[in-house]
């Protein structure tokens, strides 16, 4: 019987644990698994934190339902049936700019009437299918440069900056096009341009849809997000609870090694050891950087490498009647030139109904990110002032919050920064000369739940691979 060894007990380490149990029993291959996770619970930064009726997402709210990774492990864990999806409010995104709040357009008719962009900006936009534009640049692309490149200057501004700094709480100057959105580097490279793709899309979708192949969906951008009642703890705490003592909490291990009588040697800050055939990296690139750093100085030099960005999650909690904003949508982001302090707001109470007690409204902000490292430093008192001069000046809000809940992330989010995929070709190359040694989690190859679950697949698969070798 091969012992396998899963560590971290995120997201990427529960689901790569839970899959693999599930593929080895159905493939009928014996596994001595564990899993090894520092902190006292498992979850990782996924933590749903009920006070005061509110219920705080410490970290990721949900995932989207546009892929199917999440939603197959949730059917298979037995939880599809509490799925609990965002509601329509969360169609419903915004931009703040110029000192108000624009909603993002959802078709081409609807972006002609806003006033986010300026009729510059529009025409700038429109001359992106034409053969003026230049073409992409060899190797890797800063997703600044290609925004300025394809839609000009304003649309990076007010459309793809914010947008990097939501998902990524990121620099686009920094962030690499062909590791952030593959796919929209795969589409100018497939169509010469990305209105010509968009119209060329909508035409196969269209077609598919009067074939019967497809079914339309009124869905927000990119899906539905979608979480639990409980929060989106209640899959982490599934996971956990249906692998039982196969996850041992309390042991963070601190160095893994070539091992004597087995592949590979675990040493813990305890001072207990393990032995194993396969190790499952499951933590964040820093750390698996200094576990493996006796084990291969290379490779722990390139997971160096990959940067992370700070965060600061504020939360808001309001009586409803001294909000007067109507709260009708997802939240709003807000460009880096506009000089506030928080990068964005979400109305959770708005797009999940059971987020604040009766007669109230939750808020949740972001600050820091890769623009403002130094944010997470600030005083609790410095936080909650900025935030409240943000929301006054975006929402008009004046009234002080009844309740206030601040959590700070020190390393919160990869950067796929320029260069990304080279580093991750390098890592791939070292692995090959340490058998038994997978690296999964968001550090890699996206950082969104599903991405993290789609990683999983593939190290469950990889370790089957091995032991069927």
């Amino acid at each position: 019987m091969k012992k396998v060894i899963v560590i971290g007990g995120g997201i990427s380490g529960l689901s790569t644990a839970w899959l693999l149990r599930d593929k080895a029993r159905r493939a009928g291959i014996e596994l001595d698994l564990t899993l090894l996770e520092k902190e006292a619970t498992p979850g990782g930064k996924i933590r749903s934190i009920r006070e005061e009726g509110y219920l705080c997402e410490w970290g990721p709210n949900g995932f989207l339902d546009s892929k199917p990774q999440t939603l197959d492990l949730c059917g298979a864990i037995g939880v599809g049936g509490s799925l609990h999806r965002s509601n329509d409010n969360a169609r419903k995104r915004f931009i703040y700019t110029g000192g108000e709040l624009h909603r993002l357009p959802e078709n081409g008719p609807s972006f002609l009437k806003s006033g986010l962009i300026s009729w510059p900006g529009k025409l700038r936009l429109a001359l992106e299918p034409t053969p003026f534009i230049a073409r992409a640049p060899g190797g890797d692309e800063s997703l600044a440069a290609f925004g300025r490149r394809r839609l000009g200057q304003e649309a990076l501004d007010k459309l793809i900056a914010p947008m990097v700094s939501g998902i990524f709480a990121g620099d686009p100057e920094t962030m690499s096009l062909n590791s952030c959105f593959p796919r929209i580097a795969e589409l100018e490279r497939e169509y010469g341009g990305l209105i010509r793709a968009m119209v060329m899309l909508a035409r196969k979708k269209k077609k598919e849809v009067a074939e019967g192949k497809v079914v339309s969906s009124a869905a927000g951008p990119g899906g539905v997000l979608t979480s639990f009642r409980e929060g989106i703890q209640f899959l982490t705490d599934a996971l956990n609870a249906s692998l039982g003592d196969i996850v041992q909490t309390g042991i963070q291990v601190t160095a893994v090694e070539q091992g004597q009588s087995a592949p590979y040697r675990l040493q813990c800050s305890d001072g207990r050891e393990y032995e194993a055939d396969v190790v499952i990296v499951a933590s964040p690139a820093f750390a698996a950087a200094e576990m493996l750093s006796g084990c291969d100085d290379t490779l722990a030099t390139i997971l160096r490498q990959i940067p992370y960005a700070s965060m600061t999650v504020v939360c808001f909690g309001y009586e409803r009647d001294r909000i007067g904003h109507p709260l009708d949508g997802f939240g709003y982001l807000i460009p880096k030139k506009e000089g506030c302090s928080i990068l964005g707001t979400l109305w959770d109470s708005s797009m999940f109904e059971n987020r604040a007690p009766q007669g109230k409204v939750l808020l949740r902000s972001m600050m820091g990110g890769a623009c403002f490292p130094q944010y997470v430093t600030l005083s609790d008192d410095e936080v909650r002032t900025r935030v409240m001069k943000d929301l006054k000046d975006v929402m008009g809000i004046t009234a002080d919050p009844s309740f206030v809940r601040i959590f700070r992330h020190e390393q919160a989010i990869p950067q796929y920064t320029v260069g990304h995929g080279q580093r991750l070709a390098g890592l791939e190359e070292r692995l090959k000369g340490h058998a038994g040694l997978i690296l999964t989690g968001n550090s890699y190859r996206g950082i969104g739940l599903n991405d993290c679950v789609a990683a999983a697949q593939r190290a469950s698969d990889e370790v089957l691979t091995l032991l069927g070798q």
